[in-house]
């Protein structure tokens, strides 16, 4: 695996070399909608960054509690699931 990855990493280094030294100069317009498209992809990154960061503090501080001790769940008060349904006379 190891020799994999440095075979990897060589062809990376390589590819990156042979892009900045025989690379071409582009003259190109930019519609301005392409910001737009800039705007989504940033956002997107930043929320799935952000939901992944959340998922990963809730698991720590849970490992954290249980470490603890501390019962998150102490102090709440929790409502029955009793359904009461009453006919047409009210009863």
């Amino acid at each position: 695996m190891k020799k994999f990855f440095k075979i990897f990493g060589i062809g990376m280094y390589a590819a990156l070399c042979s892009m900045l030294l025989f690379g071409t100069v582009g003259s190109a317009y930019i519609d301005p909608s392409v910001m737009t498209y800039v705007i989504q992809a940033v956002a997107g990154v930043v929320i799935a960054v952000g939901a992944v960061v959340g998922i990963y503090f809730r698991r720590a501080k849970k490992k954290v509690n249980e470490k603890l001790g501390i019962d998150e769940n102490r102090n709440k008060e929790v409502e029955s699931d009793e359904i009461i349904v009453k006919d047409e006379e009210g009863k």
